[in-house]
């Protein structure tokens, strides 16, 4: 007989094991299959430029974010780690492959735009491992909450209210669910059924609300369309959004 659930994390972890194992992209587990998705840096795939999100420099812009600390989740090659720092945030970044922690090491050769790439799960942030375990005044994710299945939004909720800093801001850029969209829009009880995520879950702009219902949305938007010759990258088939964590009374 195998009766081994006692925590919350036995149950997050038996729920891991009923995808297909090609499906399994959120721990350490999957780095090996992000190190070949990272390995061919000719792919064209959109995400590969090194620009950052149209959005992530809008919100500096228009000061709705200012400089701090911040947590680049699922960082990949770098590219939004890399203004973060440009623009003036003591930037920590992680993702789960060590081929794209590699390839952010030699995009960061800039003067002025040093950031701390770690490389491990980002649901195991410690003081001394993996990563700094916050306060963070700002965390970004641009592509990681997407690949992540229903039961593990726990995880990544427990992640924003123990790291990210009262009065701080959430930043994030997700699959698109409707007309344009990208990623699988199968509720989430028949994700579990087929045992995969589809390549990436679609969100409605009322689902993002509901999840994060605990911070203050500043603004839910898809993406703009960037040219190819633009300084920043944009893709309409996201969502890109901006919450806020309430002060500290």
């Amino acid at each position: 007989m195998d009766r081994n659930i006692r925590t919350t994390d036995d149950v997050l972890t038996l729920l891991d094991d009923l995808f297909v194992p090609e499906a399994h992209r959120w721990t350490t587990d999957a780095s090996s299959w992000w190190d070949e998705f990272y390995g061919d840096r000719s792919k064209p795939v959109p995400f590969f430029v090194d620009k950052p999100d149209e959005s992530l420099v809008s919100y500096v812009d228009r000061g709705l974010i200012t400089p701090g600390r911040a947590l680049d989740l699922g960082c990949g090659p770098g590219r939004n780690t890399h203004a973060l720092a440009s623009l003036g945030f003591d930037v920590d970044a992680i993702d789960l492959s060590q081929a794209a922690i590699a390839w952010a090491e030699e995009r960061a050769e800039v003067p002025g735009t040093e950031a701390r790439f770690h490389c491990g799960d980002a649901f195991v942030l410690t003081a001394d491992g993996a990563a700094a375990a916050g306060p963070y005044d700002l965390i970004h994710d641009s592509g990681c909450f997407h690949h992540l299945p229903p039961h593990r939004r726990i995880s990544y909720l427990a992640l924003l209210d123990r790291c990210l800093a009262p009065g701080g801001h959430f930043a994030l850029t997700c699959f698109a669910a409707g007309e344009g969209g990208m990623g699988s829009e199968l509720p989430d009880e028949e994700l579990y059924r087929q045992g995969s995520l589809g390549g990436g879950l679609a969100y409605t702009s009322e689902e993002l609300r509901d999840i994060f219902s605990d911070l203050t949305e500043i603004e839910l938007r898809r993406m703009r369309d960037e040219a190819p010759g633009s300084p920043v990258f944009g893709e309409s088939f996201l969502w890109t959004a901006l919450f806020r964590k309430a002060p500290r009374q």
